[in-house]
């Protein structure tokens, strides 16, 4: 599957992906607010299973100050004047499986764009009668927005591991440690990054050394901020 070489490595190395990029803050008739800057890294291995793949991933970003670009660890919310303490991303796992159907491509001129638009709505782990100043509601939905670009003479070299740069834009509510509560209005996150051997030393530091090797084996659930923000606090 070519979207395996250019996600991570068909031969089960692992391949880091760093991304930096900013988060936007919406209300009906108000913003959008620029609210942070966001840096990560998600480093996956690729295990090639009967039916298709297991993508092995975990990965870590931190929230900024959208003007210092400096790793915050409060926040002083102007939609609500509350300051509240940042939760960063620290997902483990975020496993997928690939199979039965290739990730829609577009070519243009000597490049190969491919295309993920990733719709989800599931029951929220945090429930709005639990945790009424965390939850939008009962339901998370959010859209997930990838774009992979690679050299096509690249890609059809046969080389396990494909260079690749990539575009994310995530639309989502409110987080759970912003206290929006069923504020209406959302996020948009906007973000772009490459498959790279290199970590810059401010995230490196801030990420620590398990988020920057892959993991081995299949392990589930998936982590999310609502789902670590619901561990946090005792669900």
């Amino acid at each position: 599957m070519d979207f395996i070489r250019v996600r991570a490595s068909s031969d089960g190395a692992e391949t880091i992906s760093w991304w930096t990029g900013d988060v936007y803050g919406w209300q009906h008739d108000d913003g959008p607010h620029h609210l942070f800057g966001f840096e990560g890294v998600n480093v996956a291995r690729a295990v090639e299973v009967e039916g298709g793949w297991q993508l092995l991933t975990r990965e870590a970003a931190a929230y900024l100050d959208p003007r210092s670009r400096e790793i915050i660890d409060t926040w002083d919310n102007p939609i609500t004047g509350e300051s509240v303490e940042v939760q960063h991303v620290f997902n483990d796992p975020v496993n997928q499986r690939f199979g039965g159907y290739p990730v829609p491509t577009t070519r243009l001129g000597d490049q190969v764009v491919f295309n993920a638009d990733i719709r989800l709505s599931y029951p929220s782990p945090l429930k709005v009668a639990d945790y009424p100043r965390n939850s939008a509601g009962d339901t998370y939905r959010a859209l997930e927005l990838f774009q992979f670009f690679v050299q096509a003479k690249e890609l059809d070299s046969g080389m396990p591991d494909v260079p690749a740069v990539f575009s994310w834009c995530r639309v989502s509510p409110w987080l759970p440690w912003m206290a929006m509560g069923q504020r209406e209005g959302g996020l948009v996150y906007h973000c772009r990054g490459h498959k790279t051997s290199e970590v810059p030393e401010r995230l490196r530091a801030h990420v620590g050394e398990r988020f920057l090797h892959a993991p081995t084996e299949w392990t589930a659930p998936n982590m999310t901020s609502w789902t670590a923000f619901a561990d946090k606090v005792g669900r």
